[in-house]
């Protein structure tokens, strides 16, 4: 019996196109094709060498000196002395000071001996790194951080952890250190003490700021950071500006009003702001004071804040130690011995997060140009 066609079940038909396939059409073969593929991905994932432009990375400009004041002078509140003081942290953000009262020589017996916190092994540091939760001790550096770090960073601080921590790593020469270390801040602090109440009874935006720097500083002690520079570093400007791109995004961790840098011996101060970078060379026994955050705060934006570095040259026969006293005035301290760590407040953006805005959009905006002019 013969099955007609409509007597059949119907099936969907079940048809399926064949995968295009990877080998294009001519005559190129599968190797040309993975040739040409690898080719592409290798100039795709190729990211260009980009040069920072000078508005994102700012030209080292070298300045005369800032001028040199006399601390007695200051003292008696000459009218001179107190103009250079305020026209100096207002224009650049630094000035240096001399017959500050503290002898040379006991300020180099205390360098000598600081330098030996230097000579604590790599093994034994880990015990008194920094971290978020702990803000005194030895700055940790990785790979190729470390080849390119051209200096060594301990903080000290009037915290009793910090002590036990550094007698059961450095036993037999913590104690000695600690003591001249806190002589030698005590003196800073003196000097420093002074120099704030002349700018406060000086400035003239003290009426409506008088009280903002006691608002900002509540807690926060005085810190000294001793720095190891060695003597092989390369003095070409690409480790200059290494060393400024380092600084900018470290920053400084701690909020304070002065900065007094102990740096007798340095061929170069360079001062660091979100408006420049500039550079110097130091007088010969004098102490480089820059301004911090709440000498900004307290002059309603009227006196400059920046960060500031010596640099010390090659032609140096031994490395040298330098160190930064991070002053806040005593009256607005913890009156315990502990120091309490306060990051940066979230409502305005530092100089640190702006430098690293900008070279995420510089970078971003070139990559996006290379790979537009690539499609």
């Amino acid at each position: 019996m013969a099955v007609s066609p409509e007597s059949l079940p119907e099936k969907p038909l079940d048809f399926r196109a064949p995968p295009p396939s990877p080998i294009a059409s001519g005559r190129r073969s599968c190797v040309t094709n993975d040739d040409v593929l690898t080719e592409f991905l290798e100039h795709s994932l190729r990211v260009p060498d980009l040069i920072l432009p000078d508005k994102v990375f700012p030209r080292q400009k070298f300045i005369e000196n800032p001028p040199s004041i006399d601390f007695q002078s200051l003292r008696s509140m000459q009218s001179d002395a107190v103009s250079k003081l305020l026209d100096s942290i207002a224009t650049i953000g630094c000035f240096q000071l001399v017959n500050y009262g503290v002898p040379i020589e006991f300020i180099n017996s205390t360098m000598a001996t600081a330098g030996g916190v230097f000579g604590v092994s790599s093994e034994k540091r880990a015990a008194v790194t920094r971290s978020p939760e702990k803000p005194y001790g030895f700055e940790e550096v990785h790979g190729e951080e470390e080849e390119n770090e051209f200096s060594e960073e301990f903080v000290w601080c009037r915290d009793e952890s910090l002590k036990q921590e550094m007698e059961g790593v450095w036993p037999l020469g913590y104690s000695k250190f600690s003591e001249k270390i806190e002589t030698l801040m005590l003196d800073m602090e003196k000097v420093a003490e002074k120099i704030l109440q002349v700018v406060r009874e000086n400035s003239e935006r003290k009426s409506m700021n008088g009280n903002c720097m006691e608002q900002e500083q509540e807690n926060v002690g005085s810190v000294c950071y001793l720095y190891r520079h060695c003597r092989d570093v390369p003095a070409d400007s690409s480790s200059l500006r290494y060393d400024v791109i380092r600084m900018l995004i470290r920053g400084v961790d701690f909020s304070h009003a002065l900065c007094l840098h102990i740096c007798d011996g340095a061929s170069e101060f360079h001062v660091y702001s979100k408006k420049g970078w500039v550079s110097f060379t130091p007088d010969k026994d004098a102490i480089v004071i820059t301004a911090g955050d709440q000498i900004q705060a307290f002059g309603g934006g009227q006196l400059k804040h920046v960060i500031g570095r010596p640099i010390f040259k090659t032609d140096q026969k031994e490395d040298c130690i330098s160190m930064a006293v991070l002053y806040s005035p005593p009256s607005i301290t913890s009156s315990s011995s502990s120091i309490t760590y306060i990051p940066e407040k979230g409502k305005t953006i530092s100089l640190r997060q702006q430098f690293m805005i900008a070279i995420f959009l510089t970078l971003l905006y070139h990559f996006l140009v290379y790979v537009y002019k690539k499609i």
